[in-house]
């Protein structure tokens, strides 16, 4: 279904209000954890709980810190130059030093943090676990390590069960960019044509999808290939379009820094019997997933329900260890649609689905929604798939 009106964007940025709820719930989960601090230096997690966001999170060369106390509101350590930026996020504590600084990059100012920190865990979260990293030297981290008197420990569980299930203003954000993102896939193949290379298509695309309010595209790949692509992992080539290609096209565009991650899939010029036999295969399975993504299911549930349709067929099974994921600040977030994962889906959480399957030797294909968990159960958040294949003439 073509969507005809422009989509109105949600306000940029977030209230007061909304960071302290996000503040709250920290400190709610930091009590289950037995947590008196989170420690975290990736640009996600930081812009996550203060609305900081920086065009020098690109550069490795300066380290980054944010620590929440369980009963305070967040302290900023920060590089100088980011003084005036953090100034303007609801962050009140922030300080600061001249880097890059080799000596000494920060490191005094957080043994100050730590030192003054009120103890009744004597433990300090860190991003130590699957899906986080430590975005500082390794040798500068086992500097606090060893002069700390607090512990640190793996918190990686903990800052996922507060960021896992989303705010309404969230879901707004994720809504916007879902749903500009499949008017533009939805126009596509009245703009490009036979011939055409796969870096043309790529352009056109992310021009109607920065039109359509997006601020960003970090993620695009474009592949095609004669009856199916070999892999879908690559940014577009000059290969150019020809009849009886199957053209992928995935993309992790942003609005406020929210990602939408979803693909659509084209036959140029015409498709064969099986292509077809497998695309309505996946849009069958995208629906079962879909379907069994409810609340008190398991991402393990929806991992069975889409594999049942893909096996009831007898074809090659799928070879990736996931079929789906959750969705928000990160183009990836946890949890994972995997075998026998026990992972409980909850409300408000956004979940892509993403059934794929190599159907013969080298030929891949893969169908991917996004989706809004609510009580009622799961409420597509792109616009579904066509039915049938498209084709681009």
């Amino acid at each position: 279904m073509e969507i005809s009106r422009k989509l109105e964007p949600p306000k940029k940025g977030f209230s007061v209000f909304e960071f302290e709820g996000r503040l709250l719930r920290a400190h709610s989960i930091m009590h289950k954890y037995k947590l008196d601090a989170l420690f975290l230096t990736m640009p996600a997690n930081i812009r996550y709980f203060t609305g900081f966001d920086t065009q020098f999170f690109h550069s490795p060369t300066r380290p980054w810190f944010l620590v929440i106390p369980y009963n305070k509101k967040p302290i900023a350590v920060i590089p100088e130059i980011g003084k005036t930026l953090m100034e303007m996020t609801w962050v009140e504590d922030i300080r600061t030093w001249d880097s890059p600084n080799p000596n000494d990059d920060g490191i005094s100012l957080l043994f100050s943090v730590f030192k003054d920190l009120k103890i009744k865990f004597n433990s300090v979260g860190a991003e130590l676990g699957m899906e986080m990293s430590l975005r500082m030297p390794w040798i500068d981290f086992n500097k606090l390590l060893e002069k700390q008197k607090q512990t640190f420990l793996d918190a990686t569980q903990a800052i996922w069960e507060i960021r896992t299930v989303k705010t309404k203003a969230e879901i707004n954000h994720i809504n916007f960019i879902c749903k500009a993102v499949s008017s533009c896939y939805y126009s596509l193949p009245k703009i490009i044509n036979l011939g055409e290379t796969e870096r043309q298509v790529s352009e056109k695309l992310k021009k109607n999808i920065i039109d359509s309010g997006a601020d960003s595209i970090p993620f695009m790949p474009v592949v095609s290939g004669q009856n199916g692509v070999s892999q879908i992992i690559s940014g577009p080539s000059d290969k150019e379009l020809e009849k009886g290609d199957l053209l992928f096209i995935d993309t992790g565009s942003t609005y406020d820094g929210y990602f939408c991650d979803f693909d659509r899939n084209y036959a140029i010029g015409n498709a064969s019997d099986e292509v077809r036999e497998v695309y309505d295969l996946l849009w069958l399975a995208t629906e079962a997933g879909i379907n069994a993504a409810k609340p008190g299911a398991t991402t393990g549930d929806v991992w069975l329900a889409i594999n049942k349709i893909i096996e009831d067929k007898k074809l090659i099974k799928n070879n990736v260890g996931r079929l789906g994921h959750g969705l928000g600040l990160q183009l990836t977030e946890p949890p994972s649609h995997s075998f026998k994962n026990e992972t409980k889906i909850l409300e408000n959480m956004v979940l892509t689905i993403e059934p794929g399957l190599e159907y013969l030797p080298g030929k891949l294909m893969v169908h991917e929604e996004n989706i809004l968990v609510t009580k009622d159960g799961p409420q597509l958040l792109t616009t579904r798939a066509p039915k049938e294949l498209p084709i681009i003439n």
